[in-house]
């Protein structure tokens, strides 16, 4: 990949056209935020862009793509990534696709795509998307203002984790000065739990395993109690921090069925490092956060992170 400044890549995407936004599997507000934003950014500039649709996509994230998204672009269209980590997280129906451009603040982004621009300093991936449409001279509207709030608030757990800066909460006023409702969004995205998914808390709170003396914990979902339960993937939307809560934890890991195989989510405080956990079993993320695919049952994915935990020097 070509590394490029943030400058560099708004003109390119001025001095060409027909895009197609990409979000990454399992999609979170971050990603869905940033290409709802910069879709509709590129468009006010006179751009044709649409996002891809993502098989992944749920219905609390809906509004926010409405009339934006694609099943089926052209073949001459420039593919945009936006926040996805590594290769392996393309959505599944663009996992061969050819990037041309990558926007992400992943430390340990995998080198993949033509050009890119990456900012690990940046709480949120919403960040870049805010400073690269205001390279653009884009005037941010209400809807774009949103889609970037949303962006920002759900990757920071609403400006609660360590790697929020002075500039993440500027970002967020700025998107109040647009006109972003954030209340609603708050509302949405942080007041608001399903009963079923405080059933699915009572359950990991009755089933999490600890290690080390408390300060390592081990969750398993399966498939058959997302389904006892009736839990969907909205409900489940931050669950990956669910153990990381509790007192005395210093590593978290939420390990559940994806398809045919395991997927694991690590939360870490400041002492550790999730992404250096994550890395030895091919994932990767953020210090406080990151996440692998295990390909494999939930027992072996829970053996691989005890072992890579293990390895790292803490005593099980």
């Amino acid at each position: 990949m070509k590394e490029l400044t943030l400058s560099k890549i708004a003109a390119f995407l001025l001095d060409n056209d027909n895009y197609c936004i990409l979000t990454h599997r399992r999609p979170d507000g971050d990603t869905i935020g940033c290409a709802a934003a910069l879709c509709r950014g590129l468009r006010s500039v006179g751009k044709t862009a649409w996002i891809l649709e993502n098989p992944q996509f749920t219905p609390k994230f809906r509004p926010f793509l409405q009339e934006l998204t694609v099943t089926d672009p052209n073949k001459n269209v420039l593919y945009i990534a936006v926040d996805i980590a590594t290769e392996g997280l393309l959505p599944y129906n663009a996992a061969d696709c050819a990037v041309n451009v990558r926007i992400d603040h992943h430390g340990r982004n995998m080198d993949f795509g033509e050009k890119g621009y990456v900012d690990a300093s940046a709480a949120a991936c919403g960040e870049i998307v805010l400073e690269l449409l205001q390279c653009m001279d884009v005037q941010i509207d209400k809807e774009m203002a949103e889609a970037l709030y949303l962006a920002i608030s759900t990757d920071t757990g609403c400006f609660r984790f360590s790697n929020v800066t002075a500039n993440t909460l500027r970002a967020a006023a700025f998107c109040i000065d647009c006109g972003a409702d954030t209340f609603a969004i708050n509302q949405v995205m942080f007041l608001t739990k399903r009963l079923a998914r405080l059933k699915l808390d009572a359950y990991l709170a009755q089933t999490t395993e600890f290690y080390a003396g408390g300060m390592v914990a081990v969750s398993l979902l399966t498939n058959e109690v997302r389904e006892e339960l009736g839990i969907t993937e909205d409900d489940i939307d931050d669950i990956s921090g669910f153990a990381r809560e509790i007192e005395g934890v210093q590593i978290a890991a939420m390990i559940r069925q994806e398809r045919d195989d395991a997927k694991l989510s690590v939360r870490t405080s400041p002492a550790y490092d999730a992404s250096m956990l994550c890395a030895c079993l091919g994932g990767g993320g953020h210090k406080a956060a990151a996440g692998a695919t295990i390909h494999g049952s939930l027992l072996d994915a829970k053996a691989a992170i005890l072992a890579a935990i293990s390895e790292s020097g803490v005593k099980l």
